[in-house]
């Protein structure tokens, strides 16, 4: 079961099968995807393959990543939640947002909620936003969440600034 979670602007669902296309289009901008991983943009079926991924982190983890929707609308706006597969050194807290819904604070309002759900659903265990050197806007809303910069790491033999988000009882 996925929970919902409300803000006052946003959604935060389970993904859809009618978020393919967006969440395709958004996979597909070079702009969006430039501090993602490797940096490099997903194809529709890739797309979808990272969708039922999401969906099945929350099945196999007990956390995992939301689809973000705009509650007047319903437009789909990107992905924001909670990333742990065995292979992570730590529960991360990640957002990925259309290049549309940039500079409108739907990135720290989603991860804001997204923390709150961390930290009651996993009290005390190590909470990370894990960002590229050089991806700025990612670092201004962790900074803008609380998150203290730590230093660098490195995250699948790519290089990784860890933030670090409080999370009361460690």
């Amino acid at each position: 079961m996925i929970p919902t979670l409300d803000t006052a602007r946003l959604r935060l669902r389970a993904f859809r099968e009618d978020d393919l296309d967006p969440f395709a289009a958004m996979s597909a901008d070079p702009e969006v995807m430039r501090h993602i991983g490797a940096g490099e943009t997903m194809d529709r079926n890739t797309s979808w393959r990272v969708m039922a991924g999401f969906n099945g982190h929350w099945s196999l983890r007990g956390v995992g990543m939301w689809a973000v929707e705009r509650r007047s609308d319903g437009a789909f706006l990107g992905r924001v939640g909670l990333h742990h597969p065995p292979y992570w050194p730590a529960l991360e807290c990640g957002w990925v947002l259309a290049r549309d819904a940039w500079g409108q604070g739907y990135a720290r309002e989603s991860a804001d909620v997204a923390l709150a759900f961390a930290r009651g659903a996993r009290p005390g265990e190590r909470l990370v936003s894990y960002i590229r050197p050089g991806n700025q806007r990612s670092v201004n809303v962790a900074l803008a969440l609380g998150a203290a910069l730590e230093g660098p790491s490195e995250l699948l033999g790519l290089p990784v600034d860890v933030y670090a988000h409080a999370n009361p009882g460690r």
